[in-house]
């Protein structure tokens, strides 16, 4: 295949077994960990945690990212689409409130088939944000709750950080799809059940890139439409450099909750800056899958 999946349109050939592209990956899926996962967004975890299938590569390689490891690094197992049936069943067994799949943009047809057949919780597509819409039209029926991140909405942090000077272009596209398909979110008991819960992480020094993103949503959308969830976890990665070698300062994050709602934008989470915590990033170990 050579490979348009995503907004790089790199054209590199990705087969079952031939890896290539930005994402360095292979068409089957490659994971690098399966677990209840207690630290994301409260409405997903429930008492047991959120299914997380933690997939390997990326097509947006962040240079702040956490999960480096696995999305710049090797980590990872290759999963058949069968066997990521079996995952989430797995994961449902134990618990899981929801099955939560993390970075799986370039590997959404075989994830696609992988939910031909409904599951009893809801699936989670929680993603970079990076995405072409006639892609995200694969998942229609079958994912519940579209968690992206909407991490730029301006160029020059895009390119700088991400190598993705074209992101607000496609991730606001991605959003108002992935809208189209849920329709404005749903809760039952504390529980999402189905929509769009878009992220934003603060970054330190880029205050103006989270009021344009703010800006937007709160332009977009209205009131009861979507959630969202600015993040203060920001945590410098080994050589970060300039801005990025510090974390978030009180201040940074405070005037950026204080223009969230001023905005008008209350139906979502704002975070404490002790969830900067090298700790609630998972050791992929492979367990799980």
């Amino acid at each position: 295949m050579i490979c348009s999946i995503c907004p790089r349109s790199c054209g590199a050939e990705r087969t079952e077994t031939v890896s290539g592209g930005v994402c360095a990956m292979p068409l089957t899926p490659v994971a690098a960990k399966a677990m209840l996962h207690l630290w994301e967004e409260p409405c997903l975890v429930g008492d047991r945690g959120a299914g997380c299938v933690f997939f390997s590569g990326c097509n947006l390689r962040c240079s702040f990212c956490q999960n480096g490891s696995i999305s710049r690094g090797d980590c990872g197992k290759p999963v058949s689409v069968a066997r990521l049936r079996g995952i989430y069943e797995e994961l449902i067994a134990q618990g899981a409130a929801c099955i939560d799949l993390v970075t799986p943009t370039h590997f959404t047809p075989a994830v696609a088939a992988s939910l031909d057949r409904p599951l009893p919780v809801p699936v989670v597509w929680n993603s970079g944000g990076y995405e072409k819409p006639e892609t995200l039209r694969l998942l229609e029926g079958k994912v519940q709750i579209y968690l992206p991140d909407l991490k730029y909405a301006l160029p020059g942090p895009a390119k700088q950080y991400s190598g993705a000077e074209d992101y607000f272009h496609w991730a606001k596209a991605a959003i108002l799809e992935m809208f189209r398909q849920t329709g404005p979110y749903h809760m039952e008991n504390g529980r999402l059940k189905s929509g769009v819960l878009i992220r934003h992480l603060v970054l330190p020094g880029e205050l103006e890139n989270t009021r344009r993103v703010l800006d937007w949503v709160s332009s977009a959308f209205r009131p009861g439409d979507v959630m969202f969830s600015l993040m203060a976890q920001y945590t410098p990665q080994p050589g970060a450099k300039g801005t990025l070698a510090r974390r978030v300062t009180r201040a940074e994050y405070a005037a950026a909750a204080q223009y969230m709602e001023n905005c008008g934008i209350a139906d979502g989470y704002v975070q404490e800056r002790t969830s900067a915590k090298e700790e609630y990033t998972p050791d992929f170990n492979l367990s799980g899958v």
